[in-house]
């Protein structure tokens, strides 16, 4: 059987998927940080250290286009927006509670600083 004939399992092509949303640098990072609540894009630039605006608001829109993050719009004045996560998005804290447990047991985290 050549590669091309291949067909994934459905599985594998559920976790391709998750790893390419959450895959990306910064999505995990800004999903654990809205799971401690509903937080501006000030607030999420300044609690997510070292990420652009730009990149910030590209990620925001990928979560939120995959349904994983809600951004809400507060006509004010003065206008704010807040970014929370959904159902489908809270349901993921503790898959990657999971992940960084098992990843502080088994990497070297701290040689990756």
């Amino acid at each position: 059987m050549t590669a091309e004939e291949h067909e994934a399992p459905e599985c594998d092509a559920a976790i391709s998927l998750a790893f390419s949303i959450l895959g990306k640098r910064w999505s995990g990072m800004i999903v654990d940080a809205l799971s401690k609540g509903p937080l501006s894009f000030v607030t999420l630039r300044r609690t997510v250290t070292r990420i652009s605006d730009a990149v910030l608001s590209d990620r925001l829109s990928e979560l939120a286009g995959a349904g994983l993050v809600l951004r809400e719009v507060d006509p004010g004045p003065p206008v704010s927006v807040t970014y929370a996560l959904t159902r489908q998005g809270r349901e993921l804290i503790p898959v990657l509670q999971q992940l960084g447990k098992w990843a502080s047991e088994n990497l070297d985290v701290a040689a990756r600083d």
